[in-house]
C-alpha cells in the first residue's frame, strides 16, 4: 500500500503548494487591500497545508527524501497536481472561479478524509476542513457579488467558469491509486465527492445566475505528471533559489 498512499499524499500535497504559489501572486495586487491580505492568508494555509502533506509523504518516502526535496527538487513530470490548479490567475474573476471550485472540492473531501482510517490524513483532513470552510464562504460570496454584479462582471465570471470547468473532471478520476486505498478505507469514492460538489457548486451558481456549458471535453493529466507551459514556467520560478543555491542555509 506504502506506493499508492504516497502518490495519494504527493496529490494532495501538490494540490496545496501550486494553488498557494498562485494564489501568492495576488499579494500587493488584489483589486483592495482587504482581498489582497484575505487572498494571501488563504495562501498561507494552503502552503501550512502542504507543508504538514510533505512531511507526511517524506516520512513513508522509499527514496528518503526530505519535504523540501519534494517541493523544490522534482522536475515538472514528476508533480502530480490537478490541472485546475495551475491554471494562470488572468483576471480576478478567473481567480475566484478557480478558487470556488477548489474550495468546494476539498470541503467535501475533507468532510469524507476525516473519517479515513489512515491517522495523519485524518489529523491532516480535521485541522484543514476548519480553514477550508472559511474559504469556500470567502469564494462563494465573490461568486454571487460578481455574478449578480454589473454586466461586466457578470459577463467575465461567467467566461471564467466556461473557460475552467474542463479542468474539473480530473478531480473526479478513480484510478488504481484511489481504488487500492478505497479498499483500506484510507480515501473515499470520488463518485460520492462529486455528488456533493456538484450540489455546491450548482446552489451557487444560480444565486449567481450563472450558467455552465457542462458539455465541454475535460481536459486530464496532471495527476500523472503531464503539466503546461505555464507550470512549467511556475515552477522555474517557484525553485528558483533552491535550483541556484541547492541546500543552502540561512
Amino acid at each position: 500500500m506504502t506506493d499508492a498512499l504516497f502518490t495519494y499524499v504527493l496529490r494532495l500535497a501538490d494540490d496545496s503548494l501550486i494553488l498557494s504559489q498562485r494564489l501568492s501572486a495576488w499579494c500587493y495586487n488584489g483589486p483592495f487591500l482587504e482581498e489582497d491580505i484575505a487572498l494571501t492568508n488563504i495562501a498561507l494555509d494552503y502552503l501550512g497545508r502542504a507543508n504538514s502533506l510533505y512531511e507526511y509523504a517524506s516520512s513513508i518516502d522509499k527514496k528518503l527524501r526530505t519535504p523540501d526535496d519534494l517541493a523544490f527538487k522534482r522536475n515538472t513530470n514528476e508533480f502530480y497536481n490537478c490541472l485546475l490548479v495551475e491554471q494562470p490567475n488572468g483576471h480576478f474573476g478567473d481567480t475566484i472561479a478557480r478558487q470556488f471550485m477548489m474550495d468546494a472540492f476539498y470541503v467535501t473531501l475533507f468532510s469524507f478524509l476525516k473519517n479515513s482510517s489512515d491517522e495523519n490524513i485524518s489529523a491532516i483532513a480535521e485541522k484543514s476542513i476548519k480553514e477550508t470552510v472559511y474559504h469556500l464562504r470567502h469564494s462563494s460570496k465573490w461568486v454571487v457579488r460578481l455574478g449578480d454584479g454589473t454586466k461586466e462582471s457578470h459577463h467575465k465570471i461567467s467566461h471564467s467558469f466556461n473557460n475552467l470547468w474542463k479542468y474539473t473532471g480530473e478531480l473526479f478520476v478513480n484510478d488504481s491509486v484511489n481504488e487500492d486505498l478505497k479498499k483500506k478505507e484510507v480515501c473515499v469514492c470520488l463518485k460520492d465527492v462529486e455528488n456533493k460538489w456538484i450540489s455546491i457548486i450548482s446552489e451557487v451558481l444560480t444565486e449567481a445566475n450563472i450558467k455552465i456549458n457542462d458539455k465541454s471535453k475535460m481536459s486530464y493529466g496532471g495527476r500523472i505528471g503531464n503539466h503546461s507551459q505555464d507550470f512549467k514556467q511556475l515552477l522555474d520560478e517557484m525553485q528558483c533559489l533552491q535550483r541556484t543555491y541547492p541546500d543552502a542555509k540561512w
